[in-house]
This record gives C-alpha cells, sequence and structure tokens, in this order.
C-alpha cells in the first residue's frame, strides 16, 4: 500500500536517541598539539571512508569548544580506547578541564598526541568538512596506523560502556 501526499513523520531527540543507542559504537579520542598544549576530546562517530585514498571520517558536535582548536592544527591523532579506559573515555568528554591531567601520552609521527594503552592508533590530517545539523562531518586523510593491543575495545551501548572479547 503506498500513500502519495503522506506527510513524513515528526521525530524527536528523544525517539532518535533511544533507537539510535542500539547501534554499539566504539570509543576514541581525537587529539591534536597546538605547538603549546595537548588538546583532545571523546568521539563515538568515528567510521572509515575510503581504502584508495585512505579516508576516515567523524562528526564533532558544533558546540564543541574543542575541535576548533583541533581543527586549526590539521594533525590529528585517533586513539582508539581499550576496554579498560573508560576513565580516559570519561575525562575526555568533559569540557573546562585538564583533561590530560594525569594522562600518560607520547608525540605520534605527526606530533599529535599519542596516548598510552589505547588500542589502536591513526594518524591524520584533516581534508575537508561539511555542514551536518548540529554536528560537522570531518574527512581526514589518514597518514599512519598501527594496532598496539589485541584485548578487546571500548564500546558504548545504550547509554553504558562494555567490552567486546573475540
Amino acid at each position: 500500500m503506498t500513500v502519495e501526499n503522506a506527510e513524513p513523520p515528526v521525530l524527536d531527540g528523544r525517539t532518535l536517541r533511544n533507537v539510535m543507542s542500539n547501534f554499539c559504537t566504539g570509543v576514541t579520542v581525537i587529539t591534536a598539539h597546538d605547538g603549546e598544549s595537548p588538546l583532545g576530546f571523546t568521539c563515538q562517530s568515528l567510521v572509515s571512508v575510503s581504502l584508495d585514498p585512505p579516508l576516515l571520517s567523524f562528526c564533532p558536535a558544533k558546540t564543541s569548544t574543542s575541535w576548533p582548536k583541533l581543527r586549526e592544527t590539521g594533525t590529528l591523532c585517533i586513539n582508539v580506547l581499550a576496554h579498560d579506559q573508560q576513565d580516559m573515555c570519561s575525562a575526555f568528554a568533559r569540557g573546562g578541564t585538564d583533561k590530560f591531567l594525569g594522562v600518560e601520552w607520547d608525540a605520534a609521527g605527526n606530533g599529535a598526541p599519542a596516548l598510552s594503552g589505547a588500542l589502536a592508533r591513526i594518524e591524520a590530517t584533516v581534508e575537508q568538512e561539511h555542514d551536518a545539523g548540529d554536528h560537522t562531518i570531518v574527512v581526514a586523510r589518514i597518514t599512519d596506523l598501527n594496532v598496539l593491543r589485541h584485548d578487546g575495545p571500548l564500546l558504548f551501548y545504550r547509554g553504558g560502556f562494555g567490552r567486546f572479547d573475540a
């Protein structure tokens, strides 16, 4: 049965959030260094976009105060968090704090902070940004990457954290 000229349903934010929370995501901390201090924020919207050229994408909120500072550097390190890094995830999700307080890190090859204990690390440069409602879609070119651990990612599902054991 088809309905012509039917108005699409109005979707409220709460319903959208409830339904989308059924999609499990990994958790990352995206970092950069502005030459004076390390910068970073928690992000769970990371996705591989292309193998040739090697591209990834993520979507910071337009309300983010961290993303504009990271954008200016142009070089990023995407730190894929391991199952035992929930505290790190929470620390980098809070604004107005010293997110790197007590966090061990080294400079990645591109100078961005590579967080100790991460499951994997992806270095990238910002290529494009696209407007997307209350978020920005960032496309970045992967310049280097490696797996550092093999014991399971930190996952976000229905508002809580968990792990996956293969």
